[in-house]
C-alpha cells in the first residue's frame, strides 16, 4: 500500500471499503506496523524514516490507539486498566481524575468481563487519555454496536473529545460517522489515497467513482464524453446534455438517489424512462430498483422516496420517467 496525505486539521477520517488499508494505516501511525519505505511525521516530530532510519518506539510516540475490541487486560480492574503504564506515583491521582471524567466511579474495581460494550469503550479511551497523547487514533469505534448504542456511544464520544486538544484520527467504513466526526476526510481504495480535503466538499463534490460510491451515491454509470456539454449513458440508454462543461477527463456521472424527479407524460431532456422495478418500503421511505426501459445496464437504477413525498406517487402510480437535475450530477473520473 502506498498511502499519503499531509494536513493541519484536528479531525481527519479514513474512510474506505474493507481491506482498502485503513487500519494498516493507523497501525504505522502507532507503531505497531512498519511501512516498507517512506516518512510518518506529527508536527516537528519524525515517528518513522526509512531513510534516516528512524523508528521510534511505540510508547514513545504519545499515540493513544482506541482497538475495535478496545484491547482491555481481563486480569485488571478497570482503575487498574487506566493506570497501566503510569508512574507509580502518579497512578492513583490520575486514574481518579479520568475515573470522574468519563462517569465510570462505579465501576473503578470491576473487571472487563463484567462490563458492557458501552462501559468497556469508556474504559478504554479513559486509559488512552490517561496518557496524555498528543494524538488519538480511533479504528472502527462503532462497528460492532447496534444502532441505537452506536448513536448512544458516539454522542458520548464528541462530550469526551469536546476539550480534547490533540488531533484525532477516525478510521470508518460507516459514512456517517465520518461525516459526523471529520473536518478533513481521507478516502483509501485498495491501499492507495483516492481523496482527500474537507469533508463537506467530498461528499457534496467527490470527483472520483470511487470516492462518489464511498460516500453514499448508489447511481454511478460510466459514460462517454460527446463533447463539451454532452454525455452518452449507454447502460442507462441516454444522452445528457448539460449548459455548463463537462470537465475534460469524465468518465463516469453519479446521481444521489434521493436527487430524481418524478416526471408522467411527455419525455422531456435529461430524462431516463422507466421500465420494470422493485421496490422495498421501510418505516420512513421507499427505495425503488429501477431498470431503465430500452437500456443495458445490469445494475438498477436506484430512486428513493421520503415518505413525506409518497403522497404523489401513491396517487399518481409510478412515473413514466426519472428527470435529472443538472445541479445534481457529479462528474467522476
Amino acid at each position: 500500500m502506498q498511502v499519503r496525505f499531509s494536513t493541519d486539521c484536528k479531525r481527519i477520517g479514513i474512510l474506505g471499503p474493507s481491506g482498502s488499508g485503513k487500519s494498516m494505516t493507523l497501525k504505522m501511525i502507532a507503531g505497531i506496523e512498519s511501512p516498507d519505505d517512506g516518512k510518518i511525521c506529527f508536527g516537528e516530530r519524525v515517528l518513522f524514516d526509512r531513510n534516516q532510519r528512524i523508528n521510534m518506539k511505540p510508547q514513545k510516540r504519545k499515540v493513544g490507539y482506541l482497538f475495535q475490541n478496545y484491547a482491555l487486560f481481563p486480569n485488571m480492574t478497570v482503575e487498574q486498566n487506566i493506570g497501566c503504564g503510569l508512574k507509580k506515583q502518579e497512578r492513583q491521582e490520575v486514574a481518579d481524575r479520568m475515573v470522574e471524567k468519563f462517569h465510570i466511579g462505579e465501576l473503578r474495581n470491576r473487571m472487563p468481563g463484567m462490563l458492557s460494550g458501552g462501559q468497556q469503550q469508556r474504559v478504554a479511551l479513559a486509559r488512552i487519555m490517561a496518557q496524555s497523547p498528543d494524538l488519538i487514533l480511533l479504528d472502527e469505534p462503532f462497528s460492532a454496536l447496534d444502532v441505537y448504542l452506536k448513536d448512544q456511544l458516539q454522542r458520548q464520544m464528541e462530550e469526551f473529545l469536546a476539550d480534547y486538544s490533540g488531533a484525532v484520527i477516525l478510521v470508518s467504513h460507516d459514512r456517517d460517522e465520518i461525516y459526523r466526526f471529520c473536518d478533513e476526510l481521507c478516502v483509501i481504495d485498495e491501499g492507495h489515497v483516492d481523496a482527500f480535503g474537507e469533508t463537506e466538499r467530498i461528499f457534496r463534490l467527490p470527483e472520483t467513482e470511487t470516492a462518489a460510491r464511498l460516500t453514499g451515491c448508489k447511481n454511478v454509470t460510466p459514460v462517454e464524453r460527446m463533447d463539451a456539454h454532452s454525455v452518452l449513458a449507454a447502460e442507462w440508454g441516454v444522452t445528457f446534455h448539460f449548459r455548463t462543461e463537462v470537465p475534460q477527463g469524465t468518465r463516469h456521472i453519479g446521481i444521489r438517489a434521493h436527487d430524481f424527479l418524478p416526471v408522467w407524460g411527455e419525455q422531456k431532456e435529461n430524462c431516463i424512462p422507466v421500465g420494470s422495478y422493485r421496490s422495498a418500503k421501510l418505516p420512513f421511505e421507499t427505495k425503488y430498483y429501477i431498470s431503465p426501459a430500452e437500456a443495458n445496464g445490469q445494475e438498477p437504477v436506484c430512486w428513493f422516496i421520503q415518505r413525506n413525498r409518497m403522497e404523489e406517487i401513491n396517487k399518481k402510480g409510478m412515473p413514466d420517467y426519472l428527470k435529472v437535475d443538472e445541479e445534481k450530477v457529479m462528474f467522476l473520473k
